[in-house]
């Protein structure tokens, strides 16, 4: 309801639990298609499931996971000011010794300190005005944002081990090439009556057409996704994707650069979620797959092993009723070419799915204890998906067998379906409720400086 209270807050309406319940009442009496909802022509979907075995590959088992994970969340900061949103976002890394974790296998009882020594992490912290706040006096907030992600690539840094390199150093590195960053990136200038195509260095640079100051963060283009009404959760989580693609091109040229013959061969590097990028900063999905099969051309063997899980999603819920209906059992793959995704999506041009987004290739797996897994595999050349269809066949993929190992070797009750990696680096990178909310509202009203504003206007200063 629009009535405020003292607090800042929206009266909520009387029996507001009742809304779910009221929601739900109403859907059931409506008809829609939700092709996860009825499986039809399930002998066709069989025809496209395989064993794991038939594309098995003499790759040793791998030793070790690297899995990244980010997390963002918007916090009201000024009680009577609801309009005031400040933004914090994190990327968290997490390493997983392998041989330790299965260790404890054999062991009656887990050892606590085994499975703390078996896995270690770090983590990269963003924060910045989100709504209602600017950077400075005379912009809007486009440019605040702007102004605000630049600052942030300059100052934050990705500091494991001999990693050490600011997102902004990390930003040029993908769109060169492992080893040598490029000397700048393309810009599309964001005055409205301009949008010249300019080349911007590290340094940024005036536009030669308006006079704009251009910065390189630019490239990103979250601040067209940026409004002066709403929270602009969606430009957050745009930025912590990013962040988190970032983090994740930093620690795979680590090992790349310092342990191409024996570490880099023998590690999973997973993204949580998918192998794609979504939204206004999309166009980094080639800058991705450029990279990384740049990386696979100079790495021994079938590496470097990098896949993406979806834990959520129209594909995820497609799987869990192949599982639930024994389509799928366990130690098979499907197949996802352009017919199941045309059934999954419901699209009209299924042979054109994923050629702008994603730099990786979906598959649905059913691991050998039932866990469902939908992971996203980059190939090591060519394009996933493309205007024909793409690269469907997992014997485009040598790396999908040692991925799907590693699946079956690291389940996780802690998550339905989850695996152990990426629960690792989701705890590591999830906000804690309660306590620590209030905590990051502190630091953002003193980041504002809302908290002199506070001292100076009390009756009782």
């Amino acid at each position: 309801m629009p009535y405020e209270t003292v607090a800042g807050t929206h009266e909520l309406a009387s029996r507001l639990g009742h809304s779910t319940a009221v929601v739900r009442a109403i859907a059931d009496q409506r008809t829609f298609h939700v092709p996860a909802e009825v499986l039809r022509d399930v002998d066709e979907i069989r025809s496209r499931v395989r064993h794991r075995d038939e594309f098995s590959s003499p790759v040793l088992p791998l030793s070790s996971a690297l899995a990244v994970d980010g997390s963002y969340m918007v916090e009201r900061v000024r009680d009577g000011l609801p309009s005031v949103l400040y933004g914090f976002a994190q990327a968290a890394a997490a390493y997983l010794d392998l041989g330790i974790l299965e260790t404890q296998k054999a062991q009656r009882f887990v050892d606590p300190y085994e499975i703390a020594r078996a896995v270690n992490t770090a983590l990269v912290t963003l924060d910045l005005p989100v709504a209602g706040a600017y950077t400075r006096m005379g912009v809007d907030i486009a440019t605040s944002w702007r102004e605000a992600i630049d600052q942030l690539f300059r100052t934050k840094r990705v500091e494991v081990n001999r990693l050490d390199q600011t997102l902004l150093e990390l930003l040029f590195l993908l769109h060169g090439k492992p080893g040598s960053e490029a000397s700048t990136v393309p810009v599309n200038c964001p005055t409205e009556a301009c949008s010249k195509d300019v080349r911007v260095p590290p340094t940024g640079v005036d536009c030669n057409a308006c006079g704009v100051r251009l910065f390189p963060t630019d490239v990103l283009r979250i601040h067209e996704e940026v409004g002066e009404e709403g929270s602009n959760q969606s430009a957050l989580g745009r930025l912590m994707s990013v962040v988190e693609l970032l983090v994740f091109v930093g620690l795979t040229t680590l090992l790349w650069e310092q342990s191409r013959q024996e570490l880099l061969p023998t590690t999973l590097f997973i993204v949580d979620g998918p192998l794609a990028v979504y939204g206004p900063p999309a166009k980094l999905r080639g800058r991705a797959l450029d990279y990384f099969q740049a990386m696979a051309a100079t790495t021994p063997g079938v590496g470097p092993f990098i896949c993406g899980i979806e834990k959520s999603g129209v594909m995820v819920d497609y799987a869990r009723q192949l599982a639930r209906h024994d389509v799928l059992m366990p130690g098979y793959l499907l197949v996802c070419d352009q017919d199941i995704i045309a059934r999954v999506t419901n699209a009209t041009n299924a042979r054109s799915y994923g050629k702008e987004t994603y730099w990786g290739r979906k598959f649905v797996y059913r691991a050998l204890d039932g866990r469902v897994v939908v992971p996203t595999v980059m190939p090591p050349s060519g394009a996933p998906y493309d205007a024909n269809g793409g690269q469907p066949d997992p014997k485009d993929y040598p790396t999908l067998p040692a991925i799907l190992d590693v699946v079956d070797r690291t389940g996780s009750s802690m998550y339905v379906d989850g695996i152990i990696p990426v629960a690792a680096a989701h705890g590591k990178a999830a906000f804690p409720i309660g306590v620590g909310t209030d905590v990051l509202r502190l630091v953002a009203t003193k980041r504002l400086g809302l908290d002199r504003v506070a001292r100076v206007s009390s009756p009782l200063s």
